[in-house]
């Protein structure tokens, strides 16, 4: 089952899977990345919902604490959660760059998730959700983009290339460099910086 695919049947609000996530000691999770890197498909099955509940307590945390419009960067929430969850004795580069790799689709469904629920409380206003794009060099003149349009033309991007459109998202709410994209689709760097100009340009004319 490709990663894309267990991300749209997460769990989101399992209360078990979330003290299990508490409970389980960083060299765990550090070995079920290494397990998964090795092959195992079990691994990741495991990781998957000891990530998403991490990431979903620390956007929640963030985003109760702040009024108004929020200006949120994923970025900074993937690695605290890395920070929390990875033994960092024993984590090597790949294991960083899978983990945010994993983490950049939960991260996108848990802040497209809130702010649909953002936009449903506020049906009949004219705003919309907004975040942070300075960690991604400005993907539209303006310095925060709705992240309801950036997801749209995410989607739409994917239909005609997936690839791309899973590099915008790797850098976007993984923050992943251009080195540790191709380490996570197991593609080039002169692939990886080609095909992101050309998406980055794409969803700079969506987004205007």
């Amino acid at each position: 089952m490709l990663i894309a695919d267990q991300v749209a049947t997460a769990p989101c609000t399992d209360p078990i899977q979330v003290r299990t996530a508490h409970m389980q000691p960083p060299e765990g999770i550090t070995q079920l990345l290494i397990d998964w890197e090795k092959g195992d498909q079990g691994a990741l099955e495991k990781l998957m919902p000891l990530v998403y509940s991490e990431l979903r307590r620390l956007a929640s945390n963030y985003l109760r604490r702040e009024r108004g419009e929020h200006t949120l960067q994923p970025t900074a929430l993937v690695n605290e959660a890395y920070l929390k969850l990875v033994d960092q004795r024993n984590a090597k580069w790949q294991n960083r760059a899978h983990f945010f790799g994993i983490s950049a689709q939960l991260m996108r469904r848990i802040l497209v998730d809130h702010a649909r629920q953002h936009q449903a409380v506020k049906r009949g206003g004219s705003q919309q959700q907004r975040i942070s794009i300075t960690s991604v060099e400005k993907l539209a003149h303006e310095p925060e983009v709705d992240l309801l349009g950036l997801n749209e033309a995410l989607d739409e991007l994917a239909r005609m290339d997936q690839q791309q459109s899973r590099i915008v998202e790797l850098k976007f709410f993984g923050g992943l460099s251009i080195e540790e994209i191709g380490e996570v689709l197991g593609i080039g760097h002169a692939t990886v910086e080609r095909d992101w100009k050309m998406a980055r340009a794409w969803l700079r004319r969506q987004l205007q």
